[in-house]
């Protein structure tokens, strides 16, 4: 059935010394390439794919990389706008300046008084602050600024956004920690004594969240998993040697398989950090399922190579087939436009199959070395066996009522499959970036304070690049961003617009001058750094920066359309200009939902590709149509629970669904693979049902709670994202145990009864 792979484990019996050598070697070699694996905490990772608007938003990184450095410092308090607390303001945006891997800053400071004589003015808010009147006329001055109203400070002056951009080499590097704990070190130092609060947003604080989030959780869920591991093996088998002989392997499938991915280059990321668990519950099901053969095998009085050889020669079938669908779910994910969910794909998949010849061939080596006094065993398991003949019980009795009526039991699975699949397509896809940042943290509540008090924090961008031979000070140019700023300053849900029409606006107002030559004038004496934000260097590309709030995908995706769409009349006016809505916003916004449809797709194909897979391993059409039903069950169920909670498909619920549906079916295979057997000995089948489910039920219900318990660790991640995967993996395990149970059993009852052709 297995095409003979699972007699890999027997070279374990007859060259235990050398297989257990290579094993050694292997562990010693992987716990290297552990030490390799990197963090990637990027935020658009998740979109990187070779697509036309991706490599847009890639051309405008490379041209216009501020925002991917910048530090959001969002300042707060109702005695913001007070002397004093502008003061101790004044001084913390000088002493952020002089922190080591800073090159450049954005304040209220930075708002300067009306030019004159071609001179770089002076600062609106002067060094010596006036007192009594003077200073009020002051604060109403920079209130009613153009470059600070709704853009630097709120319109209520409770709250100011201090931009701070970090050099390239700090984001990129392990500085990036100690640079934000300056950062934010500084701030609690100089705002000390005032009843201002200073909290950090921005791409490179929440990179450092998402990488500490993701080493905080590998911590854990290794070592939750080894203790639950260990836990449950010692419950069930109550011995050491046989809690080794089951814990033990997929422990090693778990270095093996993180050690080999580091080797590979693959780099540890929102999916990635659950590879852990994940490998965990793929090889400790089928440990679990050796084990117990081999353990009923010595009850019955035969010796420790005879019993460990025959778990594989009967059990090791069922795990091939069950490694062999988690392999197609992850196969699946290969479909996806997103490169990291192919890459996490690949990696299940390298996994999958270390997992399989690690617990193969290591259950029966530890088994061989472990295992003594065999006969002293066999009494004292026959003597204390409550718990396992508890389960068998409760099967048997669970068994007796499926196969009473098949007929009608297996209308009713279908009917209630039918319901929640049809609750489940209406699922609406759902993407929001907040989602994939550690809600506990502070950039995700700065983030949200910005959201409410200045219109939002994550960028929307419209980038211009000129024809070769345009000049930017052109007047055609020059009209063609102002018109485009105005655009987005009319378009609802966008706010703080940013351009080189906001300085040209300035000029014309505070000195009656819009000329060409005194707007060049007065680029060229603002710092570089401050230009490259909306010029580019070869002054052939500009950009006209808004922000919109972090809302679900489907919210900004009409602001996307919109923009678009009103774009359509200025791109026919000014041929020759390539004028793109871009940004990680606007990326989110178009794909997130197509890839997430895809997703669901490829997952529906999977499913009926899946039980071909296994009606073709069984040769069996009955087997196919049987698995369909419990198969589909925990997907729809699982989905149904989110419609009724209001949420929709994310990615991580999509991914979640698509690869416990693999590791579900384990449940499946052994049981049909145990009632093949069964049918052999030439019993009928509500009685090799019956029997089957007997024999297998306690293990598999076991197994399933082991399966669970490893993936549940996941919801003590700090990651949304990765707190929905683990809640909602958990739960379609458990459901596909219940599936198993009900709606398998009657419904393979009544397929083989009926003897159709």
């Amino acid at each position: 059935m297995a095409l003979g792979i699972e007699r890999v484990g027997l070279a374990s019996l007859r060259f235990p010394r050398a297989v257990g050598l290579l094993a050694l070697v292997l562990a010693v070699f992987c716990g290297f390439g552990i030490t390799r694996i990197k963090i990637d905490d990027s935020l658009s990772q998740l979109f990187h794919a070779d697509t036309p608007e991706f490599r847009l938003y890639q051309q405008e990184t490379r041209r216009f990389p501020s925002s991917e450095f910048d530090v959001l410092v969002v300042v707060q308090g109702k005695t913001l706008l007070q002397r004093a607390s502008i003061a101790k303001l004044r001084n913390l945006v000088i002493d952020l300046q002089l922190i080591d891997g800073t090159r450049g800053i954005i304040s209220l400071f930075s708002a300067r008084q009306p030019p004159a004589a071609g001179k770089l003015s002076g600062p609106l808010i002067p060094n010596e602050l006036p007192q009594g009147t003077d200073y009020e006329q002051l604060v109403q001055r920079f209130r009613s600024n153009e470059i600070v109203r709704n853009k630097l400070l709120s319109s209520d002056g409770t709250l100011t956004l201090i931009v701070l951009a970090l050099d390239p080499d700090a984001v990129q590097s392990t500085k990036l920690s100690g640079v934000v704990d300056q950062i934010r070190q500084t701030a609690h130092n100089d705002l000390t004594g005032t009843n201002l609060t200073a909290s950090l947003t921005g791409v490179p604080v929440m990179q450092l969240e998402i990488r500490n989030a993701l080493e905080r959780d590998r911590i854990i869920y290794n070592a939750f998993g080894f203790a639950a591991g260990c836990l449950i093996a010692m419950a069930f088998f109550r011995r050491v040697s046989f809690m080794i002989v089951a814990a033990a392997p997929p422990l090693l499938a778990i270095l093996l398989g993180l050690g080999t991915l580091g080797w590979l280059g693959f780099e540890l990321n929102l999916f990635l950090n659950v590879m852990t668990p994940l490998i965990m519950v793929i090889s400790f099901s089928d440990s679990m399922q050796l084990t117990f053969a081999a353990r009923d095998r010595l009850i019955a009085g035969a010796d420790r190579r005879t019993a460990f050889r025959d778990a594989i020669l009967i059990v090791g079938p069922a795990c091939v087939l069950t490694h062999g669908t988690a392999a197609l779910s992850f196969i699946a994910l290969q479909f996806s436009q997103s490169d990291l969910i192919r890459s996490f794909g690949a990696a299940g998949l390298i996994c999958t199959a270390i997992a399989l010849v690690t617990v193969l061939t290591l259950v029966p080596l530890f088994g061989l070395l472990l295992v003594r006094h065999e006969g002293e065993l066999a009494a004292r398991a026959r003597k204390s066996d409550r718990g396992v003949e508890f389960l068998r019980t409760f099967c048997g009795w669970v068994a007796a009522r499926m196969v009473s009526r098949p007929a009608i039991y297996s209308l009713v699975g279908l009917l209630v499959v039918g319901g929640l699949g049809a609750v489940y397509a209406q699922l609406q896809p759902r993407y929001r970036l907040a989602d994939q940042v550690p809600d506990q943290g502070q950039a995700v509540a700065a983030s949200d304070r910005l959201d409410a008090e200045l219109t939002g924090a994550n960028p929307i961008n419209v980038m211009i690049q000129l024809p070769s031979d345009a000049s930017l000070y052109a007047p055609q140019s020059l009209q063609l961003i102002a018109e485009v700023h105005h655009l987005m300053e009319s378009e609802s849900g966008v706010g703080n617009v940013w351009s080189l029409e906001t300085l040209r606006r300035w000029l014309a107002e505070k000195t009656g001058k819009s000329d060409v030559a005194t707007l060049k004038q007065y680029v060229d004496m603002l710092p570089q750094y401050l230009v490259r934000r909306f010029i580019s260097a070869d002054q052939h590309a500009v950009i006209v920066a808004g922000r919109v709030p972090d809302l679900d995908a489907s919210r900004i995706r009409p602001i996307v359309r919109s923009l678009d769409k009103a774009l359509g009349p200025i791109r026919a006016q000014n041929p020759g200009f390539t004028i793109s809505v871009t940004s990680l916003s606007a990326i989110a916004a178009r794909n997130s939902a197509t890839m997430i449809e895809q997703l669901n797709h490829g997952l529906t194909v999977e499913v009926v590709f899946v039980a071909a897979f296994v009606g073709l391993a069984f040769r069996s059409w009955r087997v196919m149509a049987a698995s369909l039903l419990p198969a589909i069950f925990p997907i729809v169920a699982t989905g149904a629970l989110l419609w009724m909670l209001g949420d929709g498909l994310q990615f991580a619920s999509v991914v979640a669904l698509t690869v416990s549906f693999g590791l579900g079916m384990s449940a499946t295979i052994h049981f049909l693979n145990r009632l093949r057997l069964e049918e052999r000995f030439g019993e009928t089948i509500d009685i090799a049902v019956r029997r089957a489910t007997v024999l297998m039920g306690p293990a598999l219900i076991l197994t399933s709670i082991v399966l669970a318990c490893g993936m549940v660790v996941t919801v003590f991640s700090s990651l949304p994202s990765l707190r929905l995967f683990g809640g909602l993996a958990t739960l379609a395990m458990i459901l596909a145990l219940v599936a198993d149970l009900t709606i398998l059993r009657p419904v393979i009852t009544f397929l083989r009864s009926t003897r159709m052709t």
